[in-house]
């Protein structure tokens, strides 16, 4: 039975280079901290500068670096966002222009960090993951936040991301986002990372029931490699949220200037939901597991209905083969004087074959009073 699963599974199972999850490993092996080196199919940074007060918002795209320090200077928060890495000279020109240190620059390009909160003396460093929506396959994006006294920065592997709610909050007017400060920026970005995270469990949890019908039902020869591909989604989704659920839990806990107390105590709001998160992670995990474990032990159970089916069926036959190989002897009383009286009898082959019919309803009636088909066949 294994080894029959074993094989179905090669021919669904996805290639390696079909794999959405894989990490990346960027970084040089025996590197010098601080090097930066990025894929060489990153795309080239595009960046767009936002910043606003209260009574005031503009928003407009980045073409001259030395724009940046300019509006750091002159407004109460200022937002550079940073879509693609592919430029190694523009992230460290932005880098240098806001006193990060290189190792903060190195984890900005080197796209394979986990969830993680790293506190310098100017500036906060959060890094999470925000899942890419559209392909054929769930996969997750780094995205780094640089939280400074009047800016925050950040930095996303390719165009497209979830903070167009953010964007229209601060467009809009909507809330009290213009009156805060840089923290309450970042912890608005973290917020809707985490509640964009919800939907994506919700459809695995659908993709999961259908799966678990179809297992009752009538399964498709790919059921294996869908479950597999859902056990391995729900890993990937399991690898971001609980590492985002210890990032957050540490800047609730972090004592520092850069974050006020209000925001603490909204951080603390994203703590509850990310424990939501990790619960129904785990819950998912499990039944997926469930799911496996109910196909293996459902397509067993098929298999051995059709060898009791072919047992019985062996089991009725081999009495009346045994009948007719009898009578296919050649003997007949005019050359042996052992003969077989029937063979010249005018109803010997029809009661031959009613004797045969007969062996055959009494063997089947023994076994349905055993209990080894019909309905105490399953037992």
């Amino acid at each position: 039975m294994l080894t029959r699963l074993r094989k179905q599974w090669r021919k669904v199972r996805p290639a390696a280079h079909q794999r959405d999850d894989r990490i990346v490993r960027t970084e040089r092996p025996g590197a010098p901290p601080g090097t930066l080196t990025v894929e060489s199919s990153a795309p080239a940074p595009s960046l767009t500068l936002t910043w606003y007060g209260a009574g005031e918002y503009a928003q407009r795209e980045v073409e001259q670096l030395s724009d940046v320090a300019d509006m750091l200077r002159q407004h109460a928060v200022t937002w550079l966002n940073v879509d693609g890495l592919g430029d190694v000279d523009t992230i460290a020109h932005i880098g240098h222009c806001f006193g990060l240190h290189n190792l903060t620059v190195e984890d900005l390009v080197h796209v394979d960090q986990r969830p993680k909160v790293e506190l310098f003396p100017q500036y906060l460093f959060v890094v999470t993951r925000m899942f890419v929506a559209g392909g054929a396959r769930l996969a997750s994006e780094q995205l780094s936040i640089v939280v400074g006294k009047r800016f925050v920065l950040t930095f996303q592997e390719r165009v497209g991301d979830c903070l167009g709610p953010v964007r229209r909050r601060l467009q809009q007017d909507i809330g009290n986002l213009r009156e805060r400060g840089p923290d309450y920026l970042a912890y608005a970005i973290i917020d809707t990372i985490t509640d964009r995270y919800f939907p994506v469990l919700v459809k695995q949890g659908e993709r999961l029931d259908l799966l678990e019908d179809e297992i009752i039902g009538r399964p498709r020869a790919d059921i294996f490699g869908r479950i597999h591909d859902a056990r391995r989604e729900l890993a990937l989704l399991r690898r971001v949220v609980l590492p985002h659920r210890e990032m957050v839990a540490i800047l609730c806990r972090r004592d520092t200037p850069l974050l006020s107390a209000d925001t603490r105590l909204h951080l603390r709001d994203i703590a509850d939901h990310t424990e939501q998160l990790r619960e129904q992670v785990e819950s998912l995990r499990e039944v997926a597991g469930g799911l496996f474990d109910m196909q293996v032990s459902l397509a067993g159970h098929r298999m051995n209905e059709v060898m009791k089916v072919l047992t019985v069926v062996g089991a009725v036959f081999i009495p009346l083969t045994f009948i007719t190989g009898l009578y296919g002897m050649n003997f007949d009383h005019h050359v042996s004087r052992y003969n077989m009286p029937e063979l010249h009898h005018p109803y010997g082959y029809p009661l031959v074959l009613a004797g045969m019919l007969l062996l055959a309803l009494v063997l089947l009636l023994f076994f349905a009073r055993r209990g080894w088909i019909g309905r105490g066949g399953s037992g």
